[in-house]
């Protein structure tokens, strides 16, 4: 899956307080790549929740955003010793930093899990909905669709945005109400950073719902397991090896 442009933020907060009002600094780093021409530092002065004067490694120079901030910009652009130094930052403190990052964390992927499960759907104009629960993967991006013996269906589906897991993990769900035809075989289709060709996870014909609702087992070879329980039917796939 071709992998899409992403902008990341590495911040660092600084905060002072007094009698009631608060001053604080942000540094950030701006960046695409390890490349240093793809690296933005900027250091914002802020006073009670209003951005004063910023420093913006792209502008080389201090701007001013109120008449204090305007001011106080045009007092530190006279030192230039100054101003080089806050140049040296997005070599010294963004390209390490971020170099880091990119081996410890924003290099990594870890496959999604699938599960693919019937529920009661809402009143609606169709008998069935089948849930496609994805989860347990990492970078944010993914691809979620339904196939219908093979071909994509978009009408009838409802998917929600990617959401935290809060562990650097992400799960996504994805809804199809449709209308059982006999001898049919639906899929959610699964697109990711992290597998080499897609996941799919197949719903199966008439005659597999049948055979695992009659006997109700629970069959599980590492990556593949489909059950029964409480009414439900549901298949498992895992993209990890």
């Amino acid at each position: 899956m071709a992998s899409s442009l992403l902008c990341w933020l590495l911040i660092i907060i600084t905060i002072n307080a007094a009698d009631g009002f608060m001053e604080f600094v942000v540094s950030r780093c701006v960046f695409n790549s390890t490349d240093l021409n793809d690296i933005q530092y900027i250091q914002s002065y802020i006073y009670n929740k209003k951005e004063f004067v910023r420093f913006d490694s792209n502008v080389g120079r201090f701007v001013g955003y109120t008449e204090f901030g305007v001011k106080n910009a045009e007092r530190l652009n006279k030192d230039q010793s100054l101003i080089a130094g806050y140049k040296a930052e997005k070599e010294t403190y963004c390209l390490h930093n971020i170099d880091i990052l990119y081996q410890t964390a924003l290099t990594k992927s870890v496959a999604p899990t699938v599960r693919l499960y019937s529920t009661t759907p809402p009143a609606g104009h169709h008998p069935s909905m089948l849930v496609c629960r994805v989860y347990d993967f990492y970078p944010k991006t993914i691809k979620v669709q339904w196939l219908r013996d093979g071909q994509e269906v978009t009408s009838d589906v409802t998917t929600t945005d990617e959401m935290e897991d809060g562990d650097w993990y992400y799960q996504v769900h994805s809804q199809l109400e449709y209308t059982p035809r006999s001898g049919e075989r639906i899929s959610c289709r699964v697109e990711h950073v992290s597998l080499k060709e897609p996941l799919i996870a197949d719903w199966g014909t008439d005659r597999d719902w049948v055979s695992v609702g009659a006997q109700g087992v629970l069959v599980s070879d590492g990556t593949l397991g489909v059950s029964v329980s409480d009414g439900t039917l549901g298949v498992s796939v895992s993209g990890g090896s």
